[in-house]
């Protein structure tokens, strides 16, 4: 008998292997905030596959995943049937942590399926990365208002600059910039860390008293707030949500 186990990062490839692989384990959010007050941040994962798989789950750091994080993951290994649902709770464990913004992890949870009784079956273990925001207590400003505080700018020819001043991480989503009618920036995606500056090459020049700025944020909940800064607004730099 031979099996074969391997594991794929990603859900874009699992997806492309096939509708049973896409079935796997499914997360009830795609992001983790864990509020220092608070004693754990839980997510809950369901086993989606028609068979029983052992659910590993663990932490990295953003960038350098070599040195010793401190937080705890409950369970980091468990056996969870078919149809069951597994609570997996992150524990900080009291170190020292940076109190003037957020830090960064990502949560990673992998399915392991079991040894399949049938020959030269290609077995597949889908791994989702997630990320946790370990968010201080008393941070400057709001959260929610932390999108409309980027400062947008247009420094020289053919590049789109922003500051992300505030103590906020900022995920951006579906960056366009159009000017004179002409699109001369698409981004898909782009974060922000607290104190970050990011320069975006344009595709053409474009002008501050006719472009406009169009992107969408992804909030604590994982819903998308659109946002736009039009021609007017470039002198403040400062885009506004769209439902305001």
């Amino acid at each position: 008998m031979r099996n074969v186990f391997a594991p794929v990062i990603g859900i874009v490839l699992a997806m492309w292997m096939g509708a049973d692989a896409w079935a796997g384990i499914v997360l009830n959010t795609t992001r983790v905030v864990y509020p220092a007050q608070d004693k754990e941040a839980v997510l809950s994962v369901l086993n989606n596959n028609s068979s029983s798989i052992l659910l590993q789950s663990w932490l990295e750091a953003d960038g350098d995943g070599a040195r010793e994080l401190p937080f705890v993951v409950v369970p980091p290994l468990v056996q969870l049937p078919s149809g069951g649902r597994q609570t997996v709770r992150i524990i900080h464990s009291g170190a020292a942590m940076s109190g003037d913004r957020e830090s960064l992890f990502w949560l990673n949870v992998q399915e392991i399926p079991q040894a399949s009784e049938r020959e030269n079956v290609l077995q597949i273990g889908i791994r989702q990365r997630i990320k946790l925001f370990y968010r201080p207590e008393r941070l400057a400003g709001d959260v929610e208002l932390a999108p409309g505080q980027l400062r947008w700018s247009l420094p020289r020819r053919g590049v789109l600059n922003v500051l992300n001043s505030g103590p906020y991480h900022v995920t951006l989503v579906d960056i366009q910039l159009l000017s004179g009618g002409r699109r001369v920036l698409q981004q898909k995606s782009s974060m922000l860390a607290p104190g970050q500056s990011v320069d975006y090459d344009l595709h053409e020049p474009a002008q501050a008293q006719s472009a406009q700025l169009n992107f969408s944020v992804i909030n604590d909940h994982g819903a998308l707030v659109p946002y736009r800064l039009s021609s007017g607004g470039w002198s403040k730099g400062q885009a506004q949500p769209l439902d305001s």
